[in-house]
């Protein structure tokens, strides 16, 4: 007598096929990994960290960065900063950044473009610092 495939059976062979994918496609099978990603212009940086060009980033505004959790502001001509885009309150996403705040959506909470300070709660505590550098017209992860 011959038994059908139990619900077990059934997810243990999905789950070893599964990881056996995984596993092949994450492998690095002797390749070495391109160190090269596309910009946001669709060009390539060799370095792999550059967020976007300066003239992105709007005197007395900002822009959010979702896939690097950065946001990037400029308080004043010239002048870049970098905070985490991850809300102190809850962890959200900060949602935009305007009237000179960077503003989450989740919870009304809004964060001051200079320093990252707490401007509205009910966060308590300010963005991250994030380290960038500006080399010419790129902005850079540091």
């Amino acid at each position: 007598m011959t038994h059908g495939a139990t619900r077990r059976t059934v997810l243990i062979a999905a789950g070893a096929t599964g990881a056996t994918a995984l596993t092949a496609g994450c492998g690095s099978g002797g390749d070495e990994e391109s160190s090269t990603t596309e910009t946001p212009g669709g060009d390539t940086d060799p370095a792999g960290d550059q967020l976007t060009s300066t003239g992105d980033i709007p005197v007395g505004g900002g822009k959010i960065f979702k896939k690097e959790k950065v946001v990037v502001t400029q308080p004043e001509q010239g002048d870049f900063k970098a905070f985490s885009a991850i809300c102190t309150h809850r962890q959200c996403l900060v949602a935009n950044v305007s009237g000179g705040t960077i503003n989450c959506a989740c919870h009304g909470s809004k964060f001051a473009i200079t320093d990252g300070a707490v401007e509205h709660g009910p966060a308590t505590r300010a963005l991250p610092e994030e380290k960038i550098t500006v080399d010419g017209n790129s902005i850079r992860l540091a």
